[in-house]
């Protein structure tokens, strides 16, 4: 069996109710969260609208006009974590407003390096877990897979997970039914898919740590410099 021990995982669960109780994607980031937590991944919960995060795309928005901006705190937990995980529940087809702000304000982090000279966010794995009682799951994990992707995260097959009911109105994911069950926990291609997306995080997340990341060969900030060696200041350059 793969050890784990030495990952840390953060959940970020950016869900428009008020509380965490109340977040129906929340407890399909649990299911998820459990399988790290046995399997020796520190895992840690961050739920944005706990906190002051304004939309921007600067490190910290104090310095442009905010009173107020907690990002700069959060992100020391994010930066810490070797797998970040986005919850999202589906709006109109969408990820949630509170979702589009986590990805402006990691995107504002995109000048950090690492110690290779590499974007900050290189060497850490990313999925999402998306919830929903209408059509829109893999488009949300699309949109948002591209932004971390785009940033520097690694995704593995499978990197995401979700759950949606009927079309139109109806019950949320973990709503009690009649007989007392919960729906959509009977679900086999959610638990599937969250099996299968946790573990890959976990394996690719371990991989890259046991490697030491990626090489920093034509892929840190100096990249430019280095396309001179393949022809690119050449007008006359043919494939």
């Amino acid at each position: 069996m793969t050890d784990f021990s030495n990952l840390k995982a953060i959940y970020v669960n950016t869900s428009l109710k008020k509380t965490p109780g109340e977040s129906h994607t929340q407890l399909l980031m649990n299911a998820s969260a459990d399988i790290m937590r046995k399997q020796g991944v520190a895992v840690e919960h961050l739920y944005l609208l706990d906190h002051q995060v304004p939309p921007g795309i600067y490190p910290d928005m104090t310095e442009h006009g905010w009173d107020r901006d907690d990002w700069p705190e959060l992100w020391k937990k994010v930066n810490a974590a070797d797998i970040l995980i986005i919850g999202t529940p589906i709006w109109l087809g969408e990820e949630s407003s509170v979702c589009r702000v986590l990805i402006e304000r990691l995107y504002a982090m995109s000048g950090e390096l690492n110690d290779k000279g590499q974007s900050v966010f290189y060497n850490k794995v990313g999925g999402t877990i998306v919830t929903g009682n209408e059509d829109g799951i893999k488009h949300v994990a699309m949109t948002t897979g591209f932004a971390l992707n785009h940033l520097g995260y690694s995704l593995p097959p499978q990197a995401d997970a979700g759950w949606i009911g009927e079309a139109g109105p109806g019950p949320s994911y973990g709503d009690e039914k009649d007989d007392g069950s919960r729906v959509g926990f009977d679900n086999s291609f959610t638990k599937r898919n969250t099996t299968i997306m946790t573990w890959n995080l976990m394996h690719l997340a371990a991989m890259l740590k046991a490697a030491g990341g990626y090489p920093n060969e034509g892929n840190d900030r100096n990249a430019m410099d280095a396309g001179q060696d393949f022809g690119f200041e050449n007008p006359e350059y043919r494939s």
